[in-house]
């Protein structure tokens, strides 16, 4: 079918677009200001929208798109998006909060991205290995035994190892910036969580700095240069005294030399990274040739026993007691340590005496059995001698002295759990290589190839080592921790091949290097925390040189590192990181335990080899580890964790990560729902769960406040509180009112400390609104029980003709609905959460039985601060035929078994003639009914119309005689105990006295004749139940009512607010309670 069609010019298309506006000018005036908006719904904030690249023009073009032109200005095309959104780099939309002002100037990498290798690969490697393999793992594997360490170095590895995958998974999820784990775990677990644990990672990365700052002087100090020490050995005893001080005033020093270079230049500090990690392969390697060599020639490093017990030989060089010389005996200076002179004849130690000085080779090689000497364990007390096994010796007397005797004693008492404790840091480093992903060529696959090859690489050497160790070197060299048995050579680098000093040189420049990097990689951890704005009192860490280095957490890197050092123990601060990092992995784990089994939409791993029985593994290791190490140490750290954790909860800035901890809330909150759903709670778990009603202002603010105040004294903070209120309108007008009057209301909650939801509707009209949340409000089970509403108090003037209708409808809304309702009465009188009640009482006027709330409210109340030290006190009502004496028997027992501490007391309520009083108040209620529904008036004549009744209502009420009346009754016949006799003579009394008096004033009112008598007989009750109530309770800080309900017949409604009005007259603080229909307390526990 042939189609005719013109091609239109842009430009022209331009005009007639302007030409078509014209005619819509007058209709889009309005709206105007609402474009940037679109339909008035405010938009998430994104990277790609409102984008100053996106011109109006471009966006514009064509009338393909005119159907979506008024919402691009929310809503750009995708075409123009597609380049940014296929080139954006920096993060995941969501989770830029902390590096928005860094947004604006960051420039692209230029220089060549690293791959699997060099940017993961070697970073992990060499923060793997280090101090501990070179300084304690030969000790660890003469103490535990091969067996022994095999288990500690397998648990802590497959520890890694499990945490690399849940790491891997993470990693692969998006992007990670900087920050490593903190980031990770953060915007998995929340901020919470992130902050408590990205904090410990920092404590735990400084005092990694500590403690190999602490090793490079032990090597330096006990392997390099032994004479460098500043405290020298004076007295028998003092070694471990004099180097703990020497370690203290080197490590100082170093930590401060170390803090300049970092200072000056975080290039240096890179540079220096591969000469390190040299130094480290190298002697990894010659260990490794050492034990080749040893199986065909072993190195000669003799071992001088005495009996079965480990000479030192710092302090003689023959290992003998006496040497022959051209026929001569003389004793050598090995002799004279142990006698008291240099004769043959010289008094000496017994042990001395009893036994032979022997020579063995250290390191008899790979072939000479020993593992079988070394496969188990020899822990020992502190200051024991370390003694060799299956050696013969001969038991001295037990008196001798050993204080300055030259055995090789061991210097802290070894057990499993504590080398568990100090091996753990030799694991660490394992997130090297995720805390440079934005510096590799393809992060999603580096990073998880990169750290899991680190590990399998570092975990062979481990155990390698440790069996490679226990077949070529003799078991007490082993446990010699600083090798004085073979001339004060560090006793891996015996083994190495071709000389000592190549293990010696190279542990001292890795550790030196280790040291560098803790102290480069956590301020930028503490400044990564600080800029995420979640902990408050650390922002100023967040700050640093105008290059953006951490100037400020250096310092207190710095600080936290000298605190290590002052501990001046290698063996005492790793325990200490051990935990910080144990808590670290363990929360990696369960992030990604927690993202795999919530299946968050979000949750789509590039690394696929995971599951979340692998991370819950993992996670339970950690903490098993935690407490193998030290379970007080573990305490202590998860009592760190958790009070960051309250004070970010607390304090903290508000951060909404999309984290898996809200997840988990949800999921849980869906199952929880879903459980409750099924009945309802039973009735000793029944606790008002409150919808607030408040009335707002033109302004959108609170008219009420105190009736969060109430709401929040009531509930302190359990159950389900709902804050409703209800904008008269059309929604799509009310859209910035609606979110203004919203942020009002949580701001006062927030104010009030009123825990709950807040939930604002838009109705035509208010009635319909309150019905729409009466029906509505809540979801499944966590659903409102109860209704909580300020009285109307202007339903009597005219412009609010409508709200005494609007609060009966709600009355007999919340009856259909099976909700009870609670109307505070004057509630500006009511107390603030800042004011305390020091005295005074809650009064309880118990007319009717509605399923006991009005014994509950006081209870809830009483458990707040405002009204403690109030008390309770019960009133109820005795009719004619009642026995008042046996009710407040029964009422206290019912009290007692309720277990509520209340003063009990029954008034007794006379049903004499109605007085005067009642007949003139109802007759001016149905006169001023009548004339505001038949009369049209204007709204000034009403006003005056409802002056005029109040007028005549005072000055009737002001009549002496009536007055007296009424003060008459109600003084005399209260606290009665009804009697058959009693109430035969009060009949007769009444007769006497009253009735014609008021006969009287009857026959002088012929109007009164024409009243509607259940108007009357109801003004009569409200009367005369006033009149008891404010003669026992008007000095009470609160009084709770039974509420009466609404007419059956609607034509009565405002008779019925006159009721309500007379019932609480002279009251100041009223709580009128209407009860639901069932039983909300037991007696039952």
């Amino acid at each position: 079918m042939p189609t005719s069609f013109t091609v239109v010019p842009v430009e022209a298309q331009g005009e007639e677009r302007q030409r078509d506006g014209q005619q819509r000018e007058d209709e889009d005036e309005g709206d105007e200001r609402d474009r940037g908006t679109g339909d008035g719904i405010a938009r998430e904030s994104s990277p790609f929208i409102n984008c100053a690249e996106l011109g109006r023009g471009s966006m514009y073009e064509g009338k393909n798109m005119a159907l979506f032109e008024e919402e691009m200005d929310s809503n750009p095309m995708v075409s123009s998006l597609l380049n940014k959104l296929a080139n954006y780099t920096n993060l995941t939309q969501g989770v830029v909060e902390h590096e928005a002002d860094e947004d604006s100037k960051r420039k692209e990498v230029k220089g060549p991205r690293m791959g699997t290798f060099i940017g993961v690969y070697l970073p992990c490697l060499q923060n793997i290995l280090g101090v501990i393999l070179f300084l304690r793992l030969t000790w660890i594997v003469g103490t535990a035994g091969v067996l022994e360490s095999f288990i500690i170095v397998f648990m802590c590895c497959a520890c890694t190892m499990l945490t690399a995958i849940s790491m891997s998974a993470i990693a692969t999820n998006g992007v990670v910036p900087a920050g490593g784990s903190y980031y990770m775990i953060s915007r998995s677990l929340g901020p919470e969580f992130g902050g408590a644990v990205g904090l410990c990672f920092y404590l735990g990365t400084t005092f990694a700095g500590a403690m190999y700052i602490l090793g490079t002087i032990e090597i330096l100090l006990t392997y390099i240069s032994p004479s460098a020490a500043i405290f020298k050995v004076t007295d028998v005893g003092e070694e471990t005294e004099a180097m703990l001080n020497n370690m203290r005033v080197y490590g100082t020093c170093i930590v401060i030399l170390m803090a300049i270079v970092v200072f000056v230049g975080v290039k240096y500090v890179n540079k220096l990274a591969l000469v390190f990690l040299a130094c480290v392969i190298l002697s990894i390697i010659a260990i490794y040739a050492g034990v080749i060599k040893t199986a065909f020639d072993p190195p000669d490093f003799p071992i001088c026993l005495l009996g079965n017990r480990t000479l030192s030989k710092r302090s003689f060089d023959v290992c003998a007691k006496f040497t022959e010389s051209n026929n001569e005996t003389k004793t050598t200076p090995l002799w004279l340590l142990f006698c008291d002179s240099s004769l043959l004849n010289a008094t000496c130690d017994d042990y001395f005496s009893l036994n032979n000085v022997t020579e063995i080779q250290g390191i008899p090689g790979i072939m000479s059995g020993v593992l079988t000497d070394n496969l188990w364990s020899a822990y020992s007390e502190k200051g024991s001698i370390v003694e060799k096994k299956d050696q013969p010796s001969v038991a001295g007397s037990e008196e001798s002295k050993m204080g300055g005797l030259p055995y090789v004693f061991t210097d802290i008492m070894t057990y499993f759990t504590m080398l568990v404790g100090i091996y753990f840091p030799s694991v660490t480093g394992i997130m090297a290589g995720s805390n440079r992903s934005g510096d590799l060529k393809d992060a999603q696959k580096s990073i998880p190839t990169g750290t899991i090859l680190a590990i399998s690489t570092t975990s062979f050497i481990y155990l390698s080592c440790i069996v490679l160790f226990g077949a070529c070197i003799e078991g007490v060299i082993l446990r010699d921790k600083f090798g004085e048995a073979v001339n004060g050579n560090l006793v891996v680098g015996t083994l190495a091949w071709p000389s000592p000093w190549v293990i010696v040189i190279g542990s001292f420049f890795s550790t030196c290097g280790a040291g560098l990097q803790s102290l480069t990689g956590a301020p930028r951890l503490l400044q990564a925390i600080a800029r995420d704005g979640i902990v408050p009192f650390i922002q100023i860490f967040g700050h640093g040189k105008a290059n953006g280095e951490p100037t400020w957490a250096l310092l207190l890197t710095v600080g936290i590192c000298e605190i290590g050092i002052l501990i001046a123990s290698l063996d005492s601060v790793a325990p200490i990181l051990s935990m910080f990092f144990l808590m670290c992995y363990m929360f990696v784990n369960l992030a990604c335990a927690v993202q795999t089994l919530l299946r968050t939409p979000n949750w789509r791993p590039r690394f696929k080899y995971y599951h979340w029985t692998l991370s819950f593994v993992g996670m339970s290791l950690c903490l098993a580890l935690m407490f193998i190490c030290s379970w007080y140490y573990a305490l202590i750290a998860m009592l760190i964790a958790g009070c960051i954790y309250k004070y970010i909860e607390y304090r903290g800035a508000e951060k909404e990560w999309g984290d898996g901890i809200r997840g988990l809330s949800l999921n849980a909150a869906h199952y929880a729902l879903l459980r409750v759903e099924d009945g309802p709670p039973h009735t000793k778990n029944w606790r008002p769960q409150l919808l607030v009603l408040l009335n707002l202002d033109n302004e959108q603010l609170v008219k009420h406040p105190r009736l969060l105040s109430f709401t929040s004294q009531l509930k302190a903070g359990k159950g389900l509180t709902i804050v409703g209120s209800v904008l008269q309108g059309i929604y799509l007008d009310k859209c910035t009112e609606t979110h203004k009057a919203e942020e009002n209301v949580k701001a006062l909650m927030g104010v009030e400390k009123t825990k709950g939801f807040c939930q604002i509707v838009v109705s035509p009209n208010f009635r319909d609104g309150i019905s729409y949340l009466i029906q509505s409000a809540g979801l499944g089970g966590m659903k409102h029980n109860t209704v909580l509403m300020a009285w109307p108090q202007s339903w009597k003037q005219a412009e609010n003709r409508f709200s005494w209708k609007n609060f009966v409808d709600t009355v007999r809304e919340t009856t259909s609905a099976q909700q009870a309702l609670l109307v505070a009465k004057n509630i500006d009188l009511f107390p603030t959460n800042q004011e305390r009640f020091t005295e005074g009482n809650i009064d309880v006027w118990w007319i009717v039985h509605d399923g006991g709330m009005l014994m509950l409210l006081p209870f809830l109340l009483r458990q707040h601060k405002v009204w403690r030290k109030c008390k309770m006190r019960i009133f109820t009502v005795a009719q004619m035929d009642d026995n008042s004496i046996q009710m407040k028997k029964d009422l206290q027992m019912f009290l007692y078994h309720l277990r509520l501490n209340a003063q009990v007391e029954v008034v007794e309520m006379l049903e004499n003639d109605i007085s005067a009083f009642t007949y003139e108040k109802t007759l001016m209620m149905e006169q001023r009914s009548q004339m505001l529904k038949q009369m049209q008036l204007s709204k000034n004549e009403r006003e005056r119309e409802a002056q005029l009744i109040h007028d005549k209502n005072t000055a009737s009420r002001s009549t002496p005689a009536v007055e007296a009346s009424v003060a008459a009754a109600v003084a005399e016949k209260v606290q009665m105990t009804w009697t058959k006799e009693k109430f035969v003579a009060e009949k007769h009394k009444n007769k006497d006295s009253n009735v014609s008096g008021f006969k009287d004033i009857f026959n002088m009112k012929p109007e009164w004749e024409n009243l509607n008598q259940s108007n009357v007989r109801r003004m009569h009750t409200a009367v005369k139940l006033n009149g008891v109530v404010l003669n026992k309770s008007q000095h009470a800080q609160l009084v709770l009512l039974n509420m009466p309900g609404p007419p059956k017949n609607r034509k009565g409604d405002e008779n019925y607010m006159e009721f309500l009005e007379v019932l609480t007259e002279g009251l100041d603080r009223v709580l009128l309670v209407r009860g639901s229909g069932r039983e909300v307390i037991t007696i039952y526990s």
